[in-house]
């Protein structure tokens, strides 16, 4: 790879200040007035600011009510990637719901059921996104409207964040995976490419303008990162024919589904194996940035929104979409629930709505979604090792709300690669937040660099010698 290729960037996010605190601050009246200071966009601070580090409320002006407890029995599993379509449908997957416990978060329940980060918070506004209220019923957002492209290749939807690959040899199959994309000032770019090539274990050639902006930040990386879990690339990349884009995996998993690359398109880990062994070199990729999606299934029409990117005209998008909807109207001969229309443009859950006047309403797609078991366990939810006697840790903060302290304590859990965090409860009524353990002292001093970095923390380092003093 030639030093001109840039890479995504090896933070997750957008840049570094997803937080802001110092070790031992009263965070008792909610979070700093930095914690949105240093994000790349609007769009990721009411993500992760507005839903994740605030109590949790509805951002629109519909009020949501949270998925009912389903009737018994409930279901095993459900298909989350691989579909095959209806001859005139235009959708695929089906709803559903699953009920959490103490210690889940949302970015658990995305990564399990293949979902990404920004859209299984829009379609849970009451929901707190790092420490959801356990016994919770969060909606599973498992249902798409594809594109409006030719069903060829991969097609990637930049407003839904989403990947679809349709099989050569599988006629009426469709594979579908959630993404993360550019961020703004460095946008995927939209039009038609190929995959030029692929590489399994791939190194990566950090581009200067990558370094120029890691040594800015006091983070340093070196001209080429070989394969392994510090490599930004994951275990497998393709390699588009315009110059600078890749399809990759990650080694930061948890920003999946957020605007956080430099313009490249990531994967799950899980996924981007998976797909790289499904898509052969030449493959067609098509990019396309479509907020407002119409879809058919039995007959039904269904329109599936998300909040345009700041980059789109959001005003000429509702005025194309509202002149479709008219010629639809039109030709159909039936009355379109202009109302509802609005509410889901307004809302913008991601959830496809029908819309025709008399069809189901949100509150009825949620009663009728499939009601999920609770998984053994979730794939890939990290999770600290015990604490030790030996072991080095960090005092990331010290707060009288638990939970705040709860929420950076999951925050930190959920970087590439985890720092490992628990909430410890003081005897004062009061909560820290212990990162750790760490195995020497280069790797915890690494490890506070990070969260310096990352996100804005500053914590006190306690050595194995000192008494890691719970009063």
């Amino acid at each position: 790879m030639s030093e001109g290729i840039p890479m995504c960037r090896a933070t997750w996010y957008s840049d570094r200040s997803l937080l802001a605190s110092d070790a031992g601050r009263d965070q008792s009246s909610g979070w700093p007035e930095s914690i949105g200071r240093s994000l790349a966009s609007l769009r990721l601070l009411l993500v992760l600011g507005w839903i994740g580090f605030l109590p949790a409320c509805a951002w629109s002006p519909f009020r949501y009510e949270a998925p009912k407890a389903p009737v018994e029995p409930l279901v095993e599993d459900i298909e989350r990637n691989r579909f095959v379509l209806g001859k005139d449908d235009s959708i695929v997957g089906q709803l559903a719901t699953v009920k959490i416990k103490e210690g889940d978060s949302l970015p658990d329940v995305a990564r399990h059921f293949s979902l990404g980060l920004e859209s299984i918070g829009d379609a849970n506004p009451d929901l707190d996104l790092w420490a959801p209220q356990p016994g919770s019923r969060v909606l599973l957002p498992m249902q798409f409207v594809l594109p409006d492209a030719p069903r060829k290749g991969i097609v990637v939807n930049l407003a839904a964040m989403r990947l679809f690959y349709f099989p050569p040899k599988k006629k009426g199959e469709v594979l579908t995976y959630p993404v993360g994309i550019g961020r703004e000032g460095r946008s995927t770019p939209i039009g038609d490419m190929v995959v030029e090539r692929k590489a399994k274990h791939p190194t990566w050639y950090v581009p200067a303008s990558i370094r120029k902006d890691h040594e800015r930040k006091g983070d340093p990386l070196p001209a080429v990162v070989p394969p392994g879990p510090d490599n930004p690339l994951g275990d497998y990349a393709m390699y588009l024919s315009r110059p600078s884009y890749l399809i990759h995996g990650t080694n930061k998993p948890y920003g999946i589904g957020l605007r956080a690359s430099n313009g490249c398109v990531r994967l799950y880990p899980e996924n981007i194996e998976t797909l790289y062994k499904e898509v052969p070199v030449k493959t067609p990729v098509r990019i396309v940035n479509q907020p407002y999606l119409l879809g058919w299934r039995d007959g039904e029409l269904f329109l599936e929104a998300h909040r345009p990117h700041e980059e789109l005209n959001a005003k000429q998008l509702r005025k194309n979409l509202i002149a479709a909807l008219q010629k639809i109207e039109k030709k159909q001969g039936r009355k379109l629930d202009w109302p509802k229309i609005e509410r889901v443009l307004s809302e913008a859950r991601g959830v496809p709505i029908p819309v025709f006047e008399n069809s189901e309403t949100f509150d009825d797609l949620v009663r009728k979604a499939v009601a999920l078991k609770y998984p053994d366990e979730w794939y890939g939810q990290p999770k600290p090792p015990p604490m030790t006697e030996s072991g080095w840790y960090i005092t990331a903060l010290e707060s009288g709300d638990e939970l705040s302290a709860k929420r950076l304590a999951a925050v930190l859990n959920h970087q590439g690669p985890q720092i490992p965090a628990r909430v410890v409860a003081l005897q004062n009524g009061r909560f820290k937040v212990i990162a750790g353990p760490f195995k020497d002292s280069k790797s915890t001093k690494a490890a506070a660099k990070r969260m310096k970095i990352d996100l804005d923390i500053t914590g006190d380092i306690v050595s194995p010698k000192e008494r890691l003093s719970l009063k």
